[in-house]
């Protein structure tokens, strides 16, 4: 196990791009961390300065307090599994994960030690004589975990290792993989797209956008309380709702209205000021259906997407807005495309960011 910290870390390409900007961050001993965001937020650069196979623009990298900003990759002492399998298609399982160590001189006995451990710890103890064109995704993606175990390292550095698998299988593998950490009790920094990937892997997600890193926490805590407007639609499926709002105060009453869509919030932490505009965020879980006297607005189905217990709905609310809002109900007491329905807003559920930052400023 080790801890990895990076300390105002960037990243200039020589075109110009800047990839990593002034990132902070430190990796605990023992845990599974996954750095999570769009294409191009930075996050795959960030695993490779930490393997050396990038070198920092400015800023150090240290693996528990030594700096290893200027160490070459291979006295590191980090496993690096790729979205590419990157298996020997000539060897059999058994070769390719024995390769790394017989590079490196290890002892024959040690190495049938290691490799006979990492195939019972994954399950691929039959596949040992196989040849990789004999494997499926998920079986090949467990030998390029393997050939990473058994070289013992300090830490493990996983590049969208699941991408290529389809979904049941990156299902399946997802929880192997969080088992794999528990037995292991490795230091893992995972990077991925999927914020569903992201939530139900890492002890901490770390949300990055264009280089920068926007927040850092647990999967819960990112949930509920995200920082800005950015991670609050980016964690979350559906997305969540984000309207431009103008609000009035009166006492401690705060009136919020979204065009055609208007509420009262009563007595919250850090209200909005009187005649301020802002962003405010509903998540689709956090609205309901509601009857015609106890609604915050009616509005019109447009689109319905069966998701099997529930269905998200689309209703248009505002006519002169071009967004509708999503809905999430349960799928036997879901409307129909054009039925006119009534809708309630959670007031415990609300967030408020700043219309100019993006920044939140009272989250619920």
């Amino acid at each position: 196990m080790a801890s990895i910290t990076l300390e105002h870390v960037e990243k200039v390409y020589p075109n110009g791009h800047v990839a990593v900007r002034d990132l902070n961050l430190a990796i605990r001993h023992g845990e599974l961390l996954v750095l999570v965001g769009p294409s191009g937020s930075g996050k795959s650069t960030v695993l490779r300065l930490i393997a050396g196979l990038e070198r920092p623009t400015a800023g150090r990298i240290l693996i528990d307090d030594e700096d290893i900003t200027a160490v070459p990759p291979e006295r590191r002492d980090l496993a690096m599994v790729f979205q590419s399998y990157a298996l020997y298609p000539h060897k059999t399982v058994g070769e390719n994960l024995a390769f790394g160590l017989s590079v490196r001189r290890v002892a024959a006995a040690e190495i049938r030690d290691r490799v006979q451990q990492a195939a019972v710890t994954l399950g691929i103890e039959p596949l040992l004589d196989r040849k990789p064109a004999q494997l499926s995704g998920g079986q090949r993606q467990r030998v390029a975990l393997g050939r990473a175990i058994v070289r013992e390292p300090r830490a493990f550095l996983l590049d969208e290792p699941l991408s290529n698998l389809d979904p049941l299988l990156r299902v399946e593998t997802r929880t192997e993989l969080a088992l794999l950490h528990r037995r292991l009790g490795a230091t893992m920094v995972h990077v991925t797209h999927d914020q569903e990937e992201a939530m139900t892997l890492g002890a901490r997600v770390a949300v990055m956008r264009e280089g920068r890193l926007e927040q850092v926490d647990t999967p819960l805590e990112i949930f509920q309380r995200p920082a800005n407007v950015f991670v609050a639609t980016f964690l979350g499926s559906p997305a969540m709702n984000v309207w431009r709002c103008h609000c009035t105060r009166r006492g401690a009453v705060t009136r919020v209205a979204c065009g055609e869509l208007a509420f009262d919030l009563e007595g919250t932490r850090n209200p909005p000021l009187d005649q301020e505009a802002v962003l405010v965020g509903v998540r689709p879980h956090d609205i309901s259906l509601a009857s015609p006297g106890d609604a915050d607005a009616v509005g019109r189905v447009e689109v319905i997407e069966p998701l099997g217990a529930t269905t998200v709905i689309h209703v248009r609310i505002d006519r002169a807005s071009s967004r509708a809002v999503r809905i999430v109900v349960p799928a036997d007491r879901a409307p129909a495309v054009d039925d006119e329905v009534a809708i309630r807003i959670r007031r415990d559920r609300v967030y408020v960011f700043d219309e100019r930052t993006g920044m939140a400023t009272m989250n619920l």
